[in-house]
This record gives structure tokens, sequence and C-alpha cells, in this order.
């Protein structure tokens, strides 16, 4: 069904989708400026180095992510339209929507998996960690398919050609989704927090340790630059969180959502998921990997200067003897 309308009352509605727009943009040239950063790292501690979990991880949740934000990009820029019908312009629009909302879910699950492992080997490879948290992900994810799922099958595309621009909405056709939705939120922000108070307790309790017995070095340097990227996701995720709450217990942005205080909330929560998603989320490993190269050249300069300085002593012990 297409609708056609040129009443004043709807621009707004334009204005409101042209200015998050901008914020799509932002979050597409942050994921893009990000890559072009990296990519020297990515090639030489990604692409170089023997194929694992991790890495499959890392270039499936960075090249997604730059799918994702253009995806996102096309879909929030209202365009003129030609013609008084576009049905294929819908469908094409309902497809960026569904590979969006697939999208969130399955890199969610793979930053799940790439923090349960870093959890797993902060705590030596507790078993009892290890199942405690793939038994709760698997439980959160598999209600977020479920969601997923049901978006998929009770939603559909619409097209408003408002004033010569053209937007494709999405109709939730049950109301229920709203709810799942708020539930699938508050599951995830269980999961992150639960995941952080993990990491914060066994690096706070290995600092204690490594203060007491002044074992730093190797140790306690890994489990800092764990700790960074950490530190650095979850406080995207806390950022998030907290714009969340605020959009959905004030009743000035439900009544209103148009309104330029709710787009700007909006749009920053959008952002800050692409950021925390796709930048942050490689970033984990990226930066554990950095630094192990750095360990290993750092062992490797080491050996060498100690190869040197014996073959030094070998020649002058010898010349002093002829």
């Amino acid at each position: 069904m297409t609708v056609v309308s040129n009443d004043p009352t709807l621009w707004p509605t334009i204005s409101a989708t042209r200015f998050s727009s901008y914020f799509a943009v932002a979050a597409f040239v942050g994921v893009a400026y990000d890559w072009v950063l990296t990519f020297g790292q990515e090639v030489e501690l990604i692409w170089r180095q023997c194929w694992s979990l991790m890495t499959v991880l890392y270039i499936s949740a960075r090249y997604l992510g730059m799918l994702y934000a253009a995806l996102v990009v096309l879909s929030t820029v209202p365009t003129v339209s030609l013609t008084d019908t576009c049905p294929v312009a819908v469908d094409v629009s309902y497809i960026m929507y569904l590979v969006q909302n697939w999208t969130t879910t399955l890199v969610v699950a793979m930053l799940w998996v790439i923090i349960i492992t870093r959890l797993h080997a902060m705590y030596q490879r507790s078993r009892r960690i290890l199942i405690s948290l793939t038994v709760t992900f698997l439980a959160v994810e598999i209600f977020e398919v479920v969601v997923a799922v049901m978006t998929t099958i009770h939603t559909s595309g619409e097209e408003y050609i408002l004033s010569s621009a053209y937007i494709c909405h999405i109709n939730d056709v049950e109301n229920i989704l709203m709810l799942l939705y708020s539930i699938t939120w508050i599951f995830r922000t269980v999961w992150e927090v639960l995941a952080l108070s993990l990491a914060v307790w066994i690096a706070v309790k290995h600092f204690r340790e490594l203060r007491r017995y002044s074992a730093g070095g190797i140790i306690g340097d890994c489990f800092e630059v764990l700790m960074k990227t950490h530190l650095a996701y979850f406080a995207s995720v806390i950022a998030i969180s907290c714009f969340d709450i605020i959009i959905y217990l004030s009743p000035t942005f439900a009544k209103d959502p148009t309104s330029l205080e709710a787009q700007v909330l909006y749009g920053m929560v959008q952002l800050l998921t692409v950021v925390q998603m796709f930048v942050l989320g490689p970033r984990m490993i990226l930066g554990v990997r950095e630094h192990h190269a750095k360990l290993v050249a750092d062992s490797d300069a080491a050996t060498g200067m100690t190869s040197i300085a014996f073959q030094e002593h070998v020649h002058v012990s010898t010349s002093s003897s002829v």
C-alpha cells in the first residue's frame, strides 16, 4: 500500500528522518575511518596469522559492520520519488531492515563469544565460569533469535510519499513485539553487566596478588590490555543503556518522537550501537593480538641482544688469548 500526502503536518516526520540520517552517516564514517586506521594491523595480525575462531569472529564483525552501517545510511535517507508507486523500492527497504535486524542479532552473539573466551582465559580456563557464561549466553541468544523470527514474520513495509519525499515505514503487526524488544534489551543489559562484573572482579584480584608478591611483568601487562579493551567496550554499553532508559521512561519522547531532543537521543543510540559492535568489539581481539606481537618482538630483540653480547664476549676472549 502506498500513502501519498502533501500534508504540512507531516513535515516534522520528514525532518526527523533526514536528521536521523546524519547520525547514520556519522556511524558509517566512523566504522570506515577505524577500518582505514587499523587496516595495516589487521593485515599483519589477522590475515597473515594462523586462522582460528577469533580470526573468523574479527573478520565477520568488522565487515558485517561496514555492511550494516551502509544499509543504515541507505534506509534512513529520504529520496525523491519519481512515480506515485514504487513497490520494488519498498521490498528493497524491507529487506534492508531485515538484514539489519539479523545482522545485529548475529554480531551480538559473536561479541559475546569473544567476551566468554576472554573471561575463560582470565579465570585460568575455569570450567565453572565457562559453563555458567555459556548457559546464560545460549538462553539469552535463543530468546533473541525467537524475537528476530517473530519480527520477520509480523512486520511489513509500507511506502510513504510525503511532499515528494519517499520513506519506507516498517509496520509492526503485533504490539507484543515492543514488549519483546524491551525484554530482549533487559536480558542483554543484564548479561553485559554480569560479564563486566566478572572481568572487574578477576582483574582486581590479580592486581592485588601481583602487588602483594611483586610479580608484575607480562601477566600484569596482559591483564591491563584486557581491561582497557573491556572497559572501552562496556563504557559504550552503559552509555547506550542510559540513553535507552531515558527514551523508554520519558513521557515527553513518547508523545513527540519527532522532537529534536528525541531525535538526538535516538541518533546517539544508533551511533554508539554501531561503534560498540563494529569498532570496539573487533578491537578487543586486535588489542590482544597487538600486545602479543609486541611481546614476541621484544622477546626476539632480547634474544638477539643476548646472542650478540655472547658473540662479542667470545671474540674478545679469543683475541686476548692470542
